[in-house]
């Protein structure tokens, strides 16, 4: 088995040290920093040559913010020649932007997953995506992990017997009406 370096985003950093703590191996470190114009700077300070490395950052806010630091972290690993890359991502915002549900709109889905690939992503992991067709956005391999065992486990410590579910309906618009033109 390949040796293995586990890096963390800004994102969520306790969950990165949780993970390893869990698998026992250490926390390689991550430096990033900003240049005077504000642009991100991302240095993965561990060796990644031939190693498989795992990136977590999950896209929550600010999601852009966020994005760019993983997309460099990819970079960085590719560009010190790590044997495969994996970026851990507990949550896909764009997961949502998956389907042509209006005239002129991107498919933002897809091109977050294009462009993490061609950052250099050779596998994903992602949580309960909002939909099957995000999976195939990706041209990498991805592993998509669903919590419905953990939430159940959580619950089943509760007395529900008396709860009512309100579900909100699908009628309901996903985005403000768009003016004409």
């Amino acid at each position: 088995m390949r040796d293995i370096a586990v890096f963390s985003g800004s994102a969520h950093p306790e969950l990165a040290k949780e993970v390893c703590a869990h698998l026992g191996v250490p926390l390689s470190p991550t430096r990033v920093s900003r240049f005077a114009n504000d642009c991100l700077e991302v240095q993965l300070q561990a060796n990644c040559r031939e190693r498989d490395v795992f990136l977590i950052q999950p896209l929550v806010k600010p999601v852009q913010e966020n994005l760019v630091e993983l997309l460099l972290m990819c970079d960085a690993a590719r560009g010190a020649s790590a044997g495969r890359i994996t970026v851990v991502m507990p949550h896909y915002s764009y997961a949502r932007s998956d389907k042509k549900d209006a005239p002129r709109i991107s498919l933002g889905g897809r091109l977050v997953a294009d462009l993490m690939v061609a950052a250099g992503a050779s596998r994903v992991l992602a949580m309960t995506l909002h939909s099957p067709q995000v999976h195939g956005f990706f041209s990498v391999p991805v592993d998509h992990l669903h919590a419905l065992r953990e939430l159940a486990a959580h619950f089943r410590q509760y007395d529900l017997s008396r709860t009512t579910v309100v579900s909100r309906t699908s009628a309901t618009p996903r985005r403000p009406p768009r003016s004409p033109g």
